[in-house]
Protein backbone atom coordinates (compact mmCIF):
# COMPACT_ATOMS: atom_id res chain seq x y z
CA UNK A 1 0.00 0.00 0.00
CA UNK A 2 1.25 3.46 -0.81
CA UNK A 3 1.22 6.09 2.29
CA UNK A 4 1.38 9.54 2.02
CA UNK A 5 5.00 10.07 1.93
CA UNK A 6 5.23 7.40 -1.26
CA UNK A 7 2.94 9.80 -3.20
CA UNK A 8 5.15 13.09 -1.99
CA UNK A 9 8.63 10.74 -2.84
CA UNK A 10 7.46 10.10 -6.20
CA UNK A 11 5.98 13.59 -7.04
CA UNK A 12 8.88 15.32 -6.22
CA UNK A 13 11.04 12.82 -8.05
CA UNK A 14 8.61 13.30 -11.77
CA UNK A 15 8.56 17.10 -11.51
CA UNK A 16 12.54 17.29 -11.14
CA UNK A 17 12.31 14.91 -13.80
CA UNK A 18 9.80 17.07 -15.79
CA UNK A 19 11.93 20.01 -15.14
CA UNK A 20 15.45 18.54 -16.44
CA UNK A 21 13.99 17.20 -19.97
CA UNK A 22 12.25 20.25 -20.25
CA UNK A 23 14.76 22.67 -19.89
CA UNK A 24 14.37 24.11 -23.66
CA UNK A 25 10.41 23.66 -23.42
CA UNK A 26 8.26 26.01 -23.87
CA UNK A 27 5.92 26.83 -20.48
CA UNK A 28 3.15 25.06 -22.40
CA UNK A 29 5.00 21.63 -22.62
CA UNK A 30 6.32 21.47 -19.68
CA UNK A 31 2.63 22.42 -18.16
CA UNK A 32 1.14 19.37 -20.36
CA UNK A 33 4.19 17.36 -18.74
CA UNK A 34 2.96 18.51 -14.65
CA UNK A 35 -1.08 17.26 -16.07
CA UNK A 36 0.51 13.94 -17.53
CA UNK A 37 2.28 13.25 -14.42
CA UNK A 38 -0.44 14.23 -12.05
CA UNK A 39 -2.69 12.06 -14.26
CA UNK A 40 -0.57 8.83 -13.29
CA UNK A 41 -0.15 10.09 -9.39
CA UNK A 42 -4.43 10.29 -9.39
CA UNK A 43 -4.13 6.44 -11.19
CA UNK A 44 -1.51 5.29 -8.83
CA UNK A 45 -3.90 6.43 -5.85
CA UNK A 46 -6.65 4.81 -7.38
CA UNK A 47 -4.84 1.92 -7.77
CA UNK A 48 -3.63 1.92 -3.98
CA UNK A 49 -6.89 2.35 -2.67
CA UNK A 50 -8.88 -0.73 -4.94
CA UNK A 51 -5.57 -2.61 -3.84
CA UNK A 52 -6.15 -1.62 0.01
CA UNK A 53 -10.22 -2.74 -0.70
CA UNK A 54 -9.68 -5.84 -2.35
CA UNK A 55 -9.66 -8.22 0.61
CA UNK A 56 -12.66 -7.29 2.26
CA UNK A 57 -14.58 -6.86 -1.42
CA UNK A 58 -12.98 -10.46 -2.13
CA UNK A 59 -14.05 -11.98 1.27
CA UNK A 60 -17.52 -10.73 0.59
CA UNK A 61 -17.42 -12.31 -3.19
CA UNK A 62 -16.39 -15.36 -1.84
CA UNK A 63 -19.12 -15.41 0.95
CA UNK A 64 -21.66 -14.57 -1.76
CA UNK A 65 -20.63 -17.41 -4.01
CA UNK A 66 -20.40 -20.04 -1.23
CA UNK A 67 -23.99 -19.28 0.46
CA UNK A 68 -25.51 -19.30 -3.41
CA UNK A 69 -23.87 -22.41 -4.61
CA UNK A 70 -24.79 -24.53 -1.21
CA UNK A 71 -28.91 -22.25 -1.62
CA UNK A 72 -28.96 -23.66 -5.59
CA UNK A 73 -28.49 -26.78 -4.37
CA UNK A 74 -30.47 -27.44 -1.32
CA UNK A 75 -33.49 -25.68 -3.74
CA UNK A 76 -32.59 -28.06 -6.24
CA UNK A 77 -33.23 -31.50 -3.88
CA UNK A 78 -36.42 -30.01 -2.61
CA UNK A 79 -38.45 -30.78 -5.34
CA UNK A 80 -40.94 -33.15 -4.64
CA UNK A 81 -44.07 -34.43 -6.21
CA UNK A 82 -46.34 -36.32 -3.60
CA UNK A 83 -45.01 -33.64 -0.83
CA UNK A 84 -48.88 -34.13 0.81
CA UNK A 85 -48.80 -38.19 1.42
CA UNK A 86 -47.33 -39.89 4.19
CA UNK A 87 -44.30 -42.04 3.08
CA UNK A 88 -42.37 -45.10 4.58
CA UNK A 89 -40.42 -43.11 7.28
CA UNK A 90 -41.83 -40.10 9.04
CA UNK A 91 -39.33 -37.75 10.23
CA UNK A 92 -40.12 -35.59 13.20
CA UNK A 93 -37.92 -32.34 13.64
CA UNK A 94 -37.98 -31.27 16.66
CA UNK A 95 -36.89 -27.34 16.98
CA UNK A 96 -36.34 -27.01 20.83
CA UNK A 97 -38.90 -25.37 23.29
CA UNK A 98 -41.71 -25.49 21.17
CA UNK A 99 -43.80 -28.34 22.66
CA UNK A 100 -42.55 -31.19 20.37
CA UNK A 101 -41.99 -33.10 23.74
CA UNK A 102 -45.50 -32.85 23.95
CA UNK A 103 -46.72 -34.06 20.93
CA UNK A 104 -44.66 -37.16 20.54
CA UNK A 105 -46.15 -37.88 24.46
CA UNK A 106 -49.78 -36.84 23.52
CA UNK A 107 -49.52 -38.07 19.53
CA UNK A 108 -46.62 -39.88 17.78
CA UNK A 109 -46.75 -42.65 20.33
CA UNK A 110 -49.83 -43.34 20.41
CA UNK A 111 -49.58 -43.61 16.88
CA UNK A 112 -46.47 -45.57 16.81
CA UNK A 113 -45.94 -48.95 18.77
CA UNK A 114 -42.38 -48.68 20.49
CA UNK A 115 -40.89 -51.29 17.95
CA UNK A 116 -41.66 -48.43 14.62
CA UNK A 117 -39.71 -45.93 16.36
CA UNK A 118 -36.27 -45.49 15.24
CA UNK A 119 -32.98 -45.71 17.78
CA UNK A 120 -32.46 -42.11 19.29
CA UNK A 121 -29.92 -40.01 17.41
CA UNK A 122 -29.17 -37.40 19.34
CA UNK A 123 -25.64 -37.58 19.48
CA UNK A 124 -25.08 -39.78 16.37
CA UNK A 125 -26.54 -41.62 13.73
CA UNK A 126 -27.89 -45.17 15.83
CA UNK A 127 -29.44 -46.96 12.86
CA UNK A 128 -28.82 -47.86 8.86
CA UNK A 129 -30.66 -44.90 7.21
CA UNK A 130 -30.06 -47.27 3.92
CA UNK A 131 -32.03 -49.83 5.53
CA UNK A 132 -34.51 -48.19 7.74
CA UNK A 133 -36.38 -51.08 9.83
CA UNK A 134 -38.11 -48.23 11.53
CA UNK A 135 -41.18 -45.77 10.78
CA UNK A 136 -40.60 -42.94 13.46
CA UNK A 137 -37.74 -40.76 13.69
CA UNK A 138 -37.56 -38.52 16.67
CA UNK A 139 -34.51 -35.37 16.57
CA UNK A 140 -33.11 -32.29 17.74
CA UNK A 141 -30.92 -33.03 14.38
CA UNK A 142 -31.52 -30.27 11.95
CA UNK A 143 -32.39 -30.77 8.23
CA UNK A 144 -29.17 -31.70 7.34
CA UNK A 145 -30.10 -35.47 8.81
CA UNK A 146 -32.15 -35.77 5.45
CA UNK A 147 -28.73 -36.19 3.75
CA UNK A 148 -28.43 -39.64 5.54
CA UNK A 149 -31.70 -40.62 5.00
CA UNK A 150 -33.48 -42.29 1.89
CA UNK A 151 -34.56 -38.98 0.95
CA UNK A 152 -37.97 -40.00 -1.55
CA UNK A 153 -39.28 -42.24 1.29
CA UNK A 154 -38.76 -39.96 3.90
CA UNK A 155 -41.64 -37.43 5.24
CA UNK A 156 -40.67 -34.73 7.58
CA UNK A 157 -42.85 -32.61 10.06
CA UNK A 158 -42.12 -29.93 12.34
CA UNK A 159 -43.50 -27.19 14.37
CA UNK A 160 -42.59 -23.55 14.85
CA UNK A 161 -42.71 -20.68 17.38
CA UNK A 162 -42.49 -17.09 17.20
CA UNK A 163 -38.86 -16.60 17.72
CA UNK A 164 -38.83 -14.09 20.64
CA UNK A 165 -41.01 -16.51 22.76
CA UNK A 166 -38.40 -19.43 21.89
CA UNK A 167 -35.48 -16.80 23.07
CA UNK A 168 -37.04 -16.25 26.23
CA UNK A 169 -37.85 -20.45 26.73
CA UNK A 170 -34.71 -21.51 25.86
CA UNK A 171 -32.75 -18.81 28.05
CA UNK A 172 -35.18 -20.47 31.20
CA UNK A 173 -34.38 -23.49 30.27
CA UNK A 174 -30.45 -23.13 30.13
CA UNK A 175 -30.59 -21.49 33.53
CA UNK A 176 -32.99 -23.93 35.11
CA UNK A 177 -31.23 -26.82 34.30
CA UNK A 178 -27.60 -26.14 34.74
CA UNK A 179 -28.72 -24.47 38.36
CA UNK A 180 -29.48 -28.21 39.43
CA UNK A 181 -26.09 -28.42 39.54
CA UNK A 182 -25.24 -25.91 42.25
CA UNK A 183 -25.96 -28.61 44.85
CA UNK A 184 -22.40 -29.08 44.46
CA UNK A 185 -19.56 -27.63 46.02
CA UNK A 186 -17.53 -26.64 43.04
CA UNK A 187 -18.07 -26.89 39.07
CA UNK A 188 -15.26 -29.60 39.42
CA UNK A 189 -17.89 -31.74 41.34
CA UNK A 190 -20.43 -31.05 39.17
CA UNK A 191 -18.94 -31.91 36.14
CA UNK A 192 -17.53 -35.05 37.62
CA UNK A 193 -21.04 -36.20 38.73
CA UNK A 194 -22.76 -35.15 35.84
CA UNK A 195 -20.18 -37.48 33.34
CA UNK A 196 -20.70 -40.28 36.02
CA UNK A 197 -24.30 -40.17 35.99
CA UNK A 198 -24.47 -40.06 32.15
CA UNK A 199 -22.61 -43.39 32.01
CA UNK A 200 -24.69 -44.98 33.47
CA UNK A 201 -27.86 -43.41 31.86
CA UNK A 202 -29.96 -45.84 29.41
CA UNK A 203 -31.43 -43.41 27.96
CA UNK A 204 -30.60 -40.13 26.62
CA UNK A 205 -29.37 -37.23 28.93
CA UNK A 206 -30.22 -33.70 28.00
CA UNK A 207 -26.65 -32.93 28.13
CA UNK A 208 -26.32 -34.90 24.87
CA UNK A 209 -29.27 -33.30 23.16
CA UNK A 210 -28.43 -30.43 20.83
CA UNK A 211 -28.41 -27.55 22.15
CA UNK A 212 -28.56 -28.22 25.47
CA UNK A 213 -25.22 -29.83 25.01
CA UNK A 214 -23.65 -26.53 24.31
CA UNK A 215 -25.96 -24.29 26.10
CA UNK A 216 -26.01 -25.41 29.46
CA UNK A 217 -22.73 -26.18 30.38
CA UNK A 218 -21.73 -23.12 29.17
CA UNK A 219 -24.60 -21.89 31.69
CA UNK A 220 -23.26 -24.14 34.75
CA UNK A 221 -19.95 -22.41 34.04
CA UNK A 222 -21.35 -18.98 34.12
CA UNK A 223 -23.37 -19.85 37.40
CA UNK A 224 -20.71 -21.38 39.21
CA UNK A 225 -18.54 -18.00 38.61
CA UNK A 226 -21.49 -15.85 39.73
CA UNK A 227 -21.71 -18.08 43.34
CA UNK A 228 -17.82 -18.34 43.53
CA UNK A 229 -17.96 -14.21 42.90
CA UNK A 230 -20.64 -14.15 45.89
CA UNK A 231 -19.03 -16.02 48.22
CA UNK A 232 -15.66 -13.97 47.89
CA UNK A 233 -17.66 -10.75 48.63
CA UNK A 234 -18.95 -12.62 51.59
CA UNK A 235 -22.48 -12.87 51.09
CA UNK A 236 -24.24 -15.91 52.33
CA UNK A 237 -26.60 -17.83 49.21
CA UNK A 238 -29.12 -18.04 52.19
CA UNK A 239 -29.48 -15.20 54.29
CA UNK A 240 -28.52 -12.87 51.64
CA UNK A 241 -30.95 -9.41 51.54
CA UNK A 242 -30.30 -9.51 47.35
CA UNK A 243 -32.25 -13.02 47.01
CA UNK A 244 -33.55 -11.11 44.23
CA UNK A 245 -30.06 -9.27 42.62
CA UNK A 246 -30.51 -11.52 39.46
CA UNK A 247 -27.20 -10.38 37.82
CA UNK A 248 -25.18 -11.25 40.89
CA UNK A 249 -27.41 -14.98 40.66
CA UNK A 250 -27.05 -15.61 37.37
CA UNK A 251 -26.97 -14.27 33.20
CA UNK A 252 -28.95 -11.21 32.59
CA UNK A 253 -31.04 -11.83 29.31
CA UNK A 254 -29.51 -8.83 27.93
CA UNK A 255 -25.88 -10.27 28.68
CA UNK A 256 -27.52 -13.35 27.39
CA UNK A 257 -28.66 -12.72 24.00
CA UNK A 258 -25.49 -10.75 23.32
CA UNK A 259 -22.81 -13.45 23.77
CA UNK A 260 -21.16 -15.32 20.75
CA UNK A 261 -22.69 -18.55 22.15
CA UNK A 262 -26.21 -17.08 21.78
CA UNK A 263 -25.56 -15.46 17.78
CA UNK A 264 -24.08 -18.80 16.81
CA UNK A 265 -26.72 -21.17 18.05
CA UNK A 266 -30.07 -19.34 19.66
CA UNK A 267 -30.11 -16.32 17.16
CA UNK A 268 -32.34 -17.56 14.42
CA UNK A 269 -31.80 -20.92 15.88
CA UNK A 270 -35.07 -22.08 14.07
CA UNK A 271 -34.00 -20.94 10.59
CA UNK A 272 -30.81 -22.71 10.73
CA UNK A 273 -32.09 -26.30 11.84
CA UNK A 274 -34.70 -25.99 9.10
CA UNK A 275 -31.87 -25.06 6.73
CA UNK A 276 -29.35 -27.83 8.23
CA UNK A 277 -26.96 -25.23 9.13
CA UNK A 278 -26.55 -25.20 13.06
CA UNK A 279 -23.29 -26.34 14.52
CA UNK A 280 -24.63 -29.98 14.52
CA UNK A 281 -25.31 -30.14 10.76
CA UNK A 282 -23.85 -33.31 9.08
CA UNK A 283 -23.02 -31.15 6.25
CA UNK A 284 -19.51 -30.35 5.14
CA UNK A 285 -20.04 -26.84 4.16
CA UNK A 286 -22.81 -25.96 6.76
CA UNK A 287 -19.89 -24.09 9.53
CA UNK A 288 -18.70 -21.88 6.20
CA UNK A 289 -22.26 -21.06 4.98
CA UNK A 290 -22.98 -20.25 8.69
CA UNK A 291 -20.41 -17.93 9.54
CA UNK A 292 -20.56 -16.01 6.12
CA UNK A 293 -24.38 -15.38 6.83
CA UNK A 294 -23.70 -14.43 10.27
CA UNK A 295 -20.72 -11.99 8.94
CA UNK A 296 -23.20 -10.62 5.84
CA UNK A 297 -26.73 -10.18 6.81
CA UNK A 298 -27.77 -9.85 3.68
CA UNK A 299 -26.70 -13.00 2.69
CA UNK A 300 -29.44 -14.53 5.63
CA UNK A 301 -32.29 -13.92 2.38
CA UNK A 302 -30.72 -16.89 0.55
CA UNK A 303 -30.89 -19.53 3.86
CA UNK A 304 -34.57 -17.60 4.28
CA UNK A 305 -35.56 -18.84 1.13
CA UNK A 306 -34.28 -22.15 1.69
CA UNK A 307 -36.09 -22.69 4.67
CA UNK A 308 -39.46 -21.17 3.40
CA UNK A 309 -39.24 -24.08 0.78
CA UNK A 310 -38.46 -26.89 2.90
CA UNK A 311 -41.27 -26.08 5.34
CA UNK A 312 -43.65 -26.22 1.95
CA UNK A 313 -42.46 -29.19 0.98
CA UNK A 314 -43.28 -30.71 5.06
CA UNK A 315 -45.99 -32.96 5.43
CA UNK A 316 -47.29 -30.65 8.71
CA UNK A 317 -45.60 -27.69 10.31
CA UNK A 318 -47.34 -26.55 13.39
CA UNK A 319 -47.70 -23.25 15.57
CA UNK A 320 -46.86 -23.17 18.91
CA UNK A 321 -49.31 -20.13 19.67
CA UNK A 322 -51.61 -22.04 17.75
CA UNK A 323 -51.63 -25.03 19.21
CA UNK A 324 -55.54 -26.30 19.12
CA UNK A 325 -55.87 -25.88 15.82
CA UNK A 326 -52.26 -27.56 14.77
CA UNK A 327 -53.24 -30.49 17.33
CA UNK A 328 -56.63 -30.78 15.24
CA UNK A 329 -54.47 -30.56 11.94
CA UNK A 330 -51.79 -33.03 12.86
CA UNK A 331 -54.82 -35.54 14.32
CA UNK A 332 -56.57 -35.48 10.73
CA UNK A 333 -53.67 -35.00 8.53
CA UNK A 334 -50.92 -37.32 9.78
CA UNK A 335 -52.93 -38.98 12.31
CA UNK A 336 -55.40 -40.18 9.40
CA UNK A 337 -52.41 -41.26 7.09
CA UNK A 338 -50.63 -43.45 9.96
CA UNK A 339 -53.61 -45.45 10.62
CA UNK A 340 -54.37 -45.71 6.83
CA UNK A 341 -50.67 -46.91 6.07
CA UNK A 342 -50.78 -49.60 8.79
CA UNK A 343 -54.36 -51.17 7.43
CA UNK A 344 -52.85 -51.15 4.29
CA UNK A 345 -49.62 -52.97 6.29
CA UNK A 346 -52.03 -55.05 7.86
CA UNK A 347 -53.92 -56.40 4.78
CA UNK A 348 -50.42 -57.40 2.90
CA UNK A 349 -49.83 -59.23 6.07
CA UNK A 350 -53.27 -60.84 5.52
CA UNK A 351 -52.66 -62.02 2.38
CA UNK A 352 -49.47 -62.93 2.56
CA UNK A 353 -51.28 -65.27 5.89
CA UNK A 354 -53.79 -66.61 3.42
CA UNK A 355 -51.36 -67.46 0.66
CA UNK A 356 -49.09 -69.65 3.37
CA UNK A 357 -52.40 -71.24 4.65
CA UNK A 358 -53.41 -72.25 1.38
CA UNK A 359 -49.72 -73.48 0.73
CA UNK A 360 -49.83 -75.93 3.92
CA UNK A 361 -53.18 -76.88 3.77
CA UNK A 362 -51.79 -78.75 0.21
CA UNK A 363 -48.86 -80.49 2.83
CA UNK A 364 -51.05 -81.07 5.72
CA UNK A 365 -54.62 -82.66 6.41
CA UNK A 366 -54.64 -80.07 9.50
CA UNK A 367 -55.95 -76.71 9.53
CA UNK A 368 -53.37 -73.96 9.34
CA UNK A 369 -54.33 -71.96 11.96
CA UNK A 370 -54.01 -67.75 11.64
CA UNK A 371 -53.90 -65.73 14.96
CA UNK A 372 -53.92 -62.40 12.81
CA UNK A 373 -57.69 -60.87 12.61
CA UNK A 374 -57.52 -58.18 10.64
CA UNK A 375 -60.97 -57.11 11.83
CA UNK A 376 -59.85 -56.37 15.47
CA UNK A 377 -56.27 -54.58 13.91
CA UNK A 378 -58.93 -52.03 12.09
CA UNK A 379 -61.19 -52.27 15.29
CA UNK A 380 -57.98 -50.94 17.40
CA UNK A 381 -56.07 -48.84 14.70
CA UNK A 382 -59.75 -46.62 14.90
CA UNK A 383 -59.40 -46.57 18.55
CA UNK A 384 -56.22 -44.87 18.50
CA UNK A 385 -57.73 -42.52 15.95
CA UNK A 386 -60.26 -42.05 18.36
CA UNK A 387 -57.90 -41.37 20.93
CA UNK A 388 -55.68 -39.13 19.38
CA UNK A 389 -58.60 -36.85 18.45
CA UNK A 390 -59.46 -36.97 22.01
CA UNK A 391 -56.22 -36.22 23.10
CA UNK A 392 -56.30 -33.18 21.41
CA UNK A 393 -57.94 -30.77 24.08
CA UNK A 394 -55.57 -32.68 26.98
CA UNK A 395 -52.92 -31.91 25.19
CA UNK A 396 -53.00 -28.13 24.25
CA UNK A 397 -53.97 -28.39 28.56
CA UNK A 398 -50.63 -29.87 28.98
CA UNK A 399 -48.80 -27.34 26.47
CA UNK A 400 -50.17 -24.19 27.79
CA UNK A 401 -49.57 -24.89 31.12
CA UNK A 402 -45.56 -26.24 30.26
CA UNK A 403 -45.43 -22.92 28.60
CA UNK A 404 -46.62 -20.94 31.71
CA UNK A 405 -44.49 -22.74 34.47
CA UNK A 406 -41.20 -22.09 32.12
CA UNK A 407 -41.90 -18.31 32.26
CA UNK A 408 -41.32 -18.62 36.16
CA UNK A 409 -38.90 -20.72 36.92
CA UNK A 410 -38.63 -21.22 40.54
CA UNK A 411 -34.89 -22.13 41.06
CA UNK A 412 -34.96 -23.40 44.38
CA UNK A 413 -31.25 -24.23 44.52
CA UNK A 414 -30.48 -21.04 44.27
CA UNK A 415 -32.38 -20.21 47.14
CA UNK A 416 -34.53 -18.03 44.68
CA UNK A 417 -38.05 -18.82 45.48
CA UNK A 418 -39.95 -16.56 43.30
CA UNK A 419 -39.35 -13.77 40.89
CA UNK A 420 -41.38 -10.55 41.76
CA UNK A 421 -44.30 -9.66 39.93
CA UNK A 422 -42.92 -6.96 38.80
CA UNK A 423 -40.25 -8.27 37.61
CA UNK A 424 -42.90 -10.76 35.47
CA UNK A 425 -44.70 -7.92 34.14
CA UNK A 426 -41.61 -6.44 32.55
CA UNK A 427 -40.88 -9.59 31.14
CA UNK A 428 -44.19 -9.81 29.41
CA UNK A 429 -43.83 -6.69 27.86
CA UNK A 430 -40.74 -7.36 26.21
Amino acid sequence: MLGFSHFRLISSKIYFLCFLVGSGWSKMRWVACILRCSMLLMLLGLASILANASPIKNDFGHCERVVKKWAFSSLDQEVKEDRHTLQDLLFFLHVPRTGGRTYFHCFLKKLYSKSLECPRSYDKLRFDPRKPKCRLLVTHDDYSMMSKLPNHRTSVVTILRNPVDRVFSTYEFSVEVAARFLVHPNLTSATQMAGRLRAKMRGVSTLDIWPWKYLVPWMREDLFARRDARRQKGSDDTKSSGSYDMNEIFMPLHEYINTPMAHDIVHNGATFQVAGLTNNSYLAESHEVRHCVQKYKILGEHVLQVAKKRLDNMLYVGLTEEHKESATMFANVVGAQVISQRRASAMSLENVANENSEQNSLLSDSEFENDYDLDDFVHSTSQVYLLVLQNRTLCCQILSLKMMTTRIAVLTTMQVRLLPLKMVKQRNKI
